[in-house]
């Protein structure tokens, strides 16, 4: 990737940072605040597309010859959003919520390149298996899953022994559908 213009991850989840590096993607991290919240009425796709191009609108104005990704997962389970928990009590709502049914990830991801912007979004529907309550407590009191949208990680203990299916993309449920991203970085 000589080349190409370089990448700028604005993310600190390590989740995307390996995935990139997995894919052979060279990056650098940049990190802005930003306020994650969205207008009413939007659709969950949309909710994630929406904070994803907040995220790259803060890089507008400085950076021009890189590309900056940014991307947001939501989870969604009757027709009910769920963000990062606030705190363990609400990492163990979430997650009895999720036991026993199927839920929807969503990334949506923006590509700021020479101010202008490529969003696109993927979903995977994901089916947890029943979960214990001794299950839900133990994990979120070791894996501490404050920093995940429905407050868990696929790649983590809950997710391994919790979901016994997928429909769709892996890597979206890692937080980053890195098939479509592949294919827009080529674009570009």
């Amino acid at each position: 990737m000589n080349h190409e213009p370089k990448i700028i991850l604005a993310s600190k989840s390590p989740r995307r940072q390996e995935l990139l590096r997995l894919m052979d993607i060279e990056f650098r991290v940049v990190l802005k605040e930003v306020d994650e919240s969205y207008p009413d009425g939007l659709l969950p796709e949309e909710i994630a597309v929406y904070i994803a191009e907040k995220k790259a609108k803060a890089f507008d104005e400085t950076v021009t010859d890189e590309i900056v990704l940014t991307a947001d997962t939501i989870v969604c389970v009757n027709n009910q959003i769920l963000g990062k928990p606030e705190d363990a009590a609400h990492a163990i709502e979430m997650l009895q919520m999720l036991s026993g049914r199927m839920h929807y990830v969503i990334t949506g991801v923006c590509l700021l390149y020479k101010h202008q912007y490529h969003s696109f979004y993927d979903v995977s529907e994901v089916f947890f298996g029943e979960l214990s309550d001794e299950e839900i407590i133990s994990y979120v009191n070791k894996y501490q899953p404050f920093d995940k949208a429905g407050s868990y990680g696929i790649q983590e203990r809950i997710g391994l022994v919790g979901i016994e299916r997928i429909n769709g993309s892996y890597t979206n449920v890692v937080g980053l559908p890195t098939e479509k991203l592949y294919r827009e970085l080529m674009k570009l």
